[in-house]
């Protein structure tokens, strides 16, 4: 078979306070989060707007310990499918390729080129498929695989989703049985889902399939749980005008408790690493929002991060992947090149992927505007784990 490598596919982020500025700046350089019609503008507004909340940023991250822990959860995820991978008979090299921070995806391929890997495994840490996340960095993999003349030896497969691989399944039943076991009245507890929100268009304009996904992956979690508990799915956060992906978390919570729900078990339903996300947005923002309307059980179910069954269940991936037909980069979801940026309900003068539909400099300065204000609000920012 050759050489064998893994690259590990996630978002990255700041490790001390002083990498949030340019990590902002990273993330918000990606047309893929924000989509322009001038493709001059993208990295002016990105220094713009990372320069306005790099400082709000810096007070989440000082709130969990001063950076992000995402790399040291991802390297140790790494090392553990190694040892799972070596356990089970195949050896491979694991390589870790961060979107918006170190170590970059740039910097894996590299590091795999330079140990002369024959055929590659590409495993994105979403389980769950959005073009905001896995399709990011597939398309930026694409880009580099028609650059680089040396990876068109390598023969490759992307694994594009895996939420219902039931090693993971069974890992997410089990930390959320783990929490509900350790309240007195563990049947009558409400499992409440939080997963990251997108904007409503992304689904019905632009085809991507992680609402369907998501939905999916809470019905199988909770039938590999088999408990009878009521359980609700909601998604963290939003910003602007824009309509996104419902129920909103910080409205489904206190709804829940209008309905006399006492002991809420949260799951963090897409994540896999410990992150901003969960240690700042779930354990503190939503913990007050619940507690401030009576709910004052609230447990949330840790993630994944190396959890034996999770990462047997990235092991069996990774060996079937090496079985399976190989599926290539341009096979997997791609966003559709044309997809308005905003809904145009109250918006009909002009937010839209076409530049025809804007009158000189003051169309120009008004979008601006408007983009800032609905892109450095709170909730792009937590929906992608960097506040």
């Amino acid at each position: 078979m050759g050489r064998v490598g893994v690259l590990l596919l996630n978002l990255g982020g700041p490790e001390k306070l002083e990498d949030v500025g340019p990590f902002l700046y990273n993330l918000f350089s990606d047309p893929e989060i924000i989509r322009l019609p001038f493709p001059w503008l993208q990295k002016p507004l990105a220094w713009f707007i990372a320069s306005r909340r790099t400082k709000k940023s810096q007070e989440n991250y000082r709130k969990i310990g001063g950076g992000s822990p995402l790399r040291r959860i991802t390297e140790a995820q790494g090392e553990a499918l190694k040892e799972q991978l070596h356990f089970l008979g195949q050896e491979a090299n694991i390589y870790i390729g961060m979107r918006y921070w170190h170590p970059y995806t740039e910097e894996a391929i590299a590091r795999l080129n330079q140990d002369g890997i024959e055929k590659l495994v590409i495993l994105p840490l979403y389980p769950q498929f959005s073009i905001s996340t896995s399709g990011s960095s597939f398309r930026l993999l694409e880009i580099i695989w028609q650059q680089d003349p040396r990876l068109q030896r390598i023969e490759y497969t992307v694994i594009p989703s895996w939420y219902k691989q039931p090693g993971y399944l069974q890992a997410m039943a089990a930390l959320i049985a783990q929490e509900l076991d350790q309240l007195p009245n563990a049947d009558e507890a409400h499992i409440f889902f939080s997963a990251h929100g997108v904007p409503k268009s992304y689904v019905e304009e632009a085809g991507d399939p992680y609402q369907q996904e998501i939905e999916e992956c809470t019905y199988l979690i909770m039938q590999t749980l088999n408990r009878p508990n009521a359980h609700t799915l909601a998604y963290q956060s939003r910003v602007g005008p824009v309509e996104w992906l419902q129920p909103y978390t910080e409205d489904a919570i206190p709804e829940l408790a209008e309905k006399g729900v006492k002991d809420l078990v949260v799951v963090p339903i897409s994540f896999v690493s410990e992150h901003i996300e969960t240690l700042e947005e779930i354990d503190l923002e939503y913990r007050e929002i619940a507690e401030e309307a009576g709910i004052h059980n609230f447990r949330r179910v840790p993630a994944l991060n190396t959890h034996p069954v999770f990462i047997k269940a990235l092991a069996d991936l990774v060996v079937d992947a090496l079985k399976a037909p190989s599926i290539k980069l341009s096979q997997v979801y791609q966003m559709k090149k044309k997809v308005k940026i905003y809904p145009p309900e109250r918006w009909e003068w002009g937010i839209t992927t076409s530049a025809e539909v804007w009158n000189g400099r003051i169309a120009m300065l008004g979008f601006i505007g408007l983009m800032i204000e609905l892109i450095t609000g709170h909730g792009l920012l937590h929906m992608l784990g960097i506040l």
